[in-house]
């Protein structure tokens, strides 16, 4: 049996039963470990550690750039972002994102330049104006060379972008596309503050196909004020119309003590928990029965789109944008709250463009947190990765991997996936353990099993809900 490719099995029982607060464990271990013991000094040692190691064993990179920048606020986000309409104020984040791209190539060797990944996230990338656009790439291919066939992606607001604008990113040579939607039912979107018109959002879409882009992925989200069941059935229709190689299915985490912007959003306009599942079962028997694969946690992808192909060829890996088709590289990230991950490490910039500039003026790395990985950690990692990419852990790879005997060291890890297994989530063979189609949507809980710092005692709530 294919495990990869067997869609998930929704079962409200199982999921009302299982449906705990958890990471979503784009690293493990997750960025709330990290710690301010980790700063400017360590992380330096490490890329000076990657410059001063065998060539041969050197990956390419993948680098992230967070361009924290928005016109408007959606009521719902719970990213980094910087609400302005000022581009004098962009204009001078550019420039100390060249001052800090300057500062971490000072610690890499000058020939140590190759990029097989590259990632726009924010805020809003497209809140750039076109020269500023080519100032940032042309700053970029300054210090890196981005290799042919590699993944170069940006996150795109369909309402501030017209065609002329993905023209110039196919130049500039971005290859794949992510556009926000969340609905298309106009109370929700009044809701959110997000007015979005199917005519711009579809517009995008067809620009980037006729400039070749490989794939073109949607962001939806379930569980928004005002929404319905019939309304979101509405909004499914016309995305899968328009044929996306990918969607994301997010899931509403209102947590408005934390991010004060959710603050606008009335706790009567939820839809209530059995309407969010409702919401959610039928996302999954639409995208499954249009031809989509489930590839993980709230990702879908057509058949012949490179994450599925990954993940059937066991190449599927997980970083800070999601799942990729690119293995473990070295991330080097960028701007203000960016993470970044080099050799067992993982490192977090400060959270302010104050705090950012006055680093960079002082040429100081403007890292303010991280973590130095352990041996466990590394096993964990590598345990939780094939869980959440694969649904399926072998005992003989991670043993042969990491020199343990599987059975002896997770015993206590073992007793309490008893109970996920009587209930259906897994199976518990002689030699893996593999999350049966029931399980799929609970991966994040099953992984958690194996997370030492939830197992060692720590609150939840700081985490969304898994469903």
């Amino acid at each position: 049996m294919d495990t990869c490719t067997d869609n998930p099995v929704f079962d409200p029982g199982i999921i009302r039963r299982f449906d705990i607060n958890g990471p979503r464990y784009t690293s493990y271990p997750t960025a709330d470990r990290f710690t301010d013991a980790f700063g400017p000094e360590a992380y330096e040692r490490w890329l000076t550690n990657r410059r001063d190691g065998a060539k041969a064993e050197r990956r390419p990179f993948s680098l992230y750039f967070h361009l924290p920048f928005c016109t408007t606020i959606c009521y719902y986000c719970a990213c980094n972002k910087i609400i302005t309409k000022d581009h004098g104020r962009s204009a001078k984040y550019l420039k100390y994102l060249g001052k800090e791209l300057a500062l971490q190539r000072r610690f890499l060797d000058p020939e140590d330049n190759a990029v097989e990944q590259l990632h726009w996230g924010g805020g809003t990338p497209t809140f750039l104006s076109h020269d500023e656009m080519r100032q940032l790439m042309a700053m970029t291919r300054q210090y890196f060379r981005l290799l042919d066939g590699g993944e170069y992606s940006i996150e795109v607001d369909p309402r501030k972008v017209d065609r002329a604008t993905v023209d110039l990113l196919a130049e500039l040579g971005f290859n794949r596309m992510s556009l926000g939607i969340q609905d298309f039912d106009e109370q929700v979107q009044r809701a959110v503050n997000r007015l979005q018109s199917e005519e711009e959002t579809f517009a995008v879409m067809d620009a980037a196909r006729a400039n070749g882009f490989k794939s073109i992925s949607v962001d939806l989200i379930y569980g928004l004020p005002k929404q319905t069941v019939a309304g979101f059935e509405r909004t499914l229709d016309r995305v899968l119309a328009a044929s996306p190689d990918r969607l994301s299915i997010y899931n509403y985490a209102h947590l408005p003590t934390l991010f004060k912007p959710q603050r606008r959003i009335l706790d009567a306009d939820l839809p209530t928990p059995d309407a969010k599942l409702h919401i959610l079962a039928l996302t999954i028997d639409k995208l499954t029965s249009a031809g989509y694969v489930f590839i993980g946690m709230d990702h879908f992808a057509k058949p012949d789109d490179e994450l599925a192909i990954a993940q059937r060829q066991g190449r599927l890996h997980r970083n800070f944008q999601g799942y990729s088709t690119h293995s473990d590289c070295d991330m080097l990230s960028f701007g203000i709250t960016s993470i970044g991950k080099v050799g067992p490490t993982y490192s977090q910039n400060v959270k302010t463009l104050d705090e950012y500039y006055e680093r960079l003026d002082n040429d100081i790395l403007p890292v303010f947190r991280g973590i130095e990985l352990t041996a466990d950690d590394v096993l964990r990692r590598s345990i939780i990765q094939s869980l959440m990419c694969h649904f399926v852990l072998s005992f003989d790879a991670v043993e042969k991997a990491h020199g343990i005997d599987f059975r002896s060291y997770f015993a206590a890890e073992l007793a309490d996936l008893a109970e996920m297994a009587e209930a259906g989530l897994i199976s518990i063979g002689e030699r893996r353990i593999t999350v049966l189609p029931p399980g799929r949507m609970l991966v994040r809980v099953v992984a958690m099993v194996f997370d030492a710092r939830l197992r060692a005692g720590r609150a939840l709530n700081r985490y969304s809900k898994v469903i």
